[in-house]
């Protein structure tokens, strides 16, 4: 696999390459300064939360910097942990740990109160396996998650990719919000909604179209709280117990 082929994003043999030329840090689609309203919004302080495929994203330090006590970050590179983990030596609040997301069986059961996904399944999706890959990493972030644990995945795919790969790995609550990508680059004028009202969501996906308009210039933000109170119909909607 060359450098610029996205089918090697699973593989940590290309992100060794990859950070070993980079010197970074960078941000996959939006800093945590324009995402930090919605994260302040549905994670408390005190949680202890999963960052899954960290690289040398500035998320950590940009949660720790806002009160965050407890950021474990992964990444399936060795070369990017390793580096972070000296930039970050004084920051006992970051921990930086090499591991794979779709084995983190080091990590007990109901260990978290929060995974954030900037762009992890994202980068499986584009690799060989994608559907496989992605199906384990959602198995695992599921489990790793306390019960009304949230899965916060920020990604560019629509309701009608994502929407079938979450409902088909767990059973969440979902909730969906939207960011200008415009904002990631420090563009200015009218954003298409407020971030942290939620966008009205229908069991497609096809309400949120009607409510943006056709391919907007947005990122998702699927709001995943894990309910194993609900179950699966048939026709995949998600319903409560009784």
């Amino acid at each position: 696999m060359t450098l610029g082929s996205s089918q090697a994003y699973g593989e940590a043999s290309y992100w060794d390459i990859r950070y070993s030329q980079e010197s970074g840090p960078f941000d996959w689609y939006q800093r945590y300064c324009s995402l930090a309203p919605l994260l302040n919004l549905y994670l408390p302080r005190g949680s202890r939360i999963l960052v899954v495929g960290c690289g040398n994203s500035a998320l950590g330090e940009g949660m720790v910097d806002d009160g965050y006590e407890d950021v474990v970050n992964i990444d399936i590179s060795y070369v990017v942990i390793e580096a972070m983990r000296k930039k970050y030596c004084n920051r006992p609040q970051l921990k930086y740990i090499k591991m794979d997301v779709r084995d983190m069986s080091t990590f007990q059961t109901g260990s978290f109160d929060a995974v954030i996904d900037k762009g992890t399944l994202d980068s499986l999706l584009c690799g060989n396996n994608s559907q496989q890959d992605a199906a384990m990493m959602l198995e695992e972030v599921g489990r790793v998650l306390k019960e009304q644990g949230i899965y916060m995945l920020i990604t560019y795919g629509a309701p009608a990719s994502r929407l079938p790969l979450l409902r088909n790995s767990f059973m969440w609550k979902i909730e969906l919000h939207v960011i200008d990508k415009a904002v990631s680059s420090g563009g200015s004028g009218q954003m298409k909604w407020e971030l942290t009202d939620a966008v009205p969501l229908d069991e497609d996906g096809s309400s949120v179209e009607a409510v943006l308009g056709k391919n907007p210039e947005v990122h998702y933000i699927y709001v995943c709280t894990k309910d194993d109170s609900l179950t699966q119909h048939g026709d995949g909607a998600v319903v409560q117990q009784k």
